[in-house]
């Protein structure tokens, strides 16, 4: 579970590139865009950048991006339905390179979301960020998992899915320890210097029960309102974690974009 400086330095690459991608979509999207045309894009870029799509061909998966709209949660398949102007995108993104994974997830709103998703994916943001304050050198994973469910749950009333969890990060894609985006403080594996950690809360505007659809893939919110997922890869460090992922590319994608909103933490 604990990394050398190299080998965090190596996922750290992999890491940017998937922030990268994600800000190269950001600047694609927009109503009548399909997610298949999206998931071509991602995976060009990624092996023009010399590195291999990390999702695709994992446990049979077909795609490069795991691409969930609205009420999808997570693990979304691209397909041809066009985007409208209405839409929330999850997109996640892996690649592989030098041996070692980078993980990212970062949810986009279009332009015409109303007020009450937008807020919903302005939480989740800030929850991710109050899990990372979290990820310090004696700290334990429950306490990752108690700041974000007490921010989303017990403040502002979302659904915290509970069957869906963040990982260690290295040479596999999901290791060791599993990171739930609820739990008690001082609770679970104990956060050591240098683990390395996907931390991705993801949450729902109403209930936290989740279905799966027919694809055998994509994960749905129960109640068929829209979900929010947001993901960094961390260092453990003593004082404050290390991100190895960044949203600042993605958000100035964004801003350059009419069709979509910024998303500022709530």
């Amino acid at each position: 579970m604990v990394k050398t400086p190299e080998e965090i330095e190596l996922i750290r690459e992999s890491s940017l590139l998937v922030s990268k991608t994600l800000a190269e979509l950001a600047g694609h999207i927009k109503p009548g865009v399909t997610p298949l045309f999206l998931d071509s894009l991602a995976e060009e870029f990624i092996r023009d950048h010399g590195a291999v799509p990390g999702f695709k061909g994992y446990g049979d998966f077909p795609n490069t991006l795991c691409f969930s709209m609205n009420s999808a949660v997570v693990h979304g398949i691209p397909d041809n339905t066009p985007i409208k102007e209405s839409d929330v995108l999850s997109i996640d993104c892996g690649t592989i390179k030098n041996e070692f994974y980078g993980d990212q997830a970062f949810t986009f709103a279009m332009a015409g979301v109303s007020d009450e998703v937008l807020k919903l994916l302005q939480v989740t943001r800030k929850s991710l960020r109050l899990g990372i304050e979290q990820a310090i050198v004696g700290k334990r994973v429950g306490d990752i998992g108690y700041a974000i469910q007490q921010f989303c749950e017990k403040q502002h009333g979302y659904g915290v899915v509970r069957e869906l969890v963040g990982h260690g990060l290295g040479k596999s894609l999901h290791e060791d320890p599993e990171v739930p985006n609820y739990g008690r403080r001082g609770q679970g594996t104990k956060l050591m210097e240098n683990m390395v950690l996907a931390i991705e809360p993801m949450i729902n505007l109403g209930t936290r029960e989740v279905v799966s659809a027919p694809d055998g893939w994509t994960i749905l919110t129960r109640d068929g309102k829209v979900s929010a997922h947001y993901e960094h890869d961390i260092v453990v460090k003593k004082d404050k974690a290390d991100i190895l992922t960044d949203f600042s590319v993605i958000d100035e994608a964004i801003k350059k974009n009419k069709n979509l909103q910024e998303i500022v933490e709530q």
